[in-house]
């Protein structure tokens, strides 16, 4: 594992208890808004356009069970091109 991945890790086991509800926000190029929907079609997210229309953002609270899960969400959001997590 990553020394940056680990990190994360411990922060997230320092920081909740799981289950627990989970923020997670994402910006990606306007075109690339289908894409993040097709990666995750379950979570419900509110969106919000970015004021030059370029890029939109999208945030989800969402339960999950372990910090594994959390890893795992955020992993398959980076294989999206241009995606910044936030």
């Amino acid at each position: 594992m990553a020394k940056s991945h680990q990190s994360f890790r411990d922060k997230l086991e320092k920081e909740h208890t799981w289950p627990s509800l989970f923020r997670f926000k994402f910006i990606v190029p306007k075109d690339k808004e289908k894409e993040l929907y097709t990666h995750f079609p379950s979570l419900d997210f509110s969106l919000k356009n970015s004021s030059g229309g370029k890029y939109i953002s999208f945030t989800a609270e969402v339960l999950i069970e372990s910090t594994d899960q959390v890893i795992q969400i955020y992993e398959e959001a980076n294989s999206i091109e241009g995606l910044i997590a936030i």
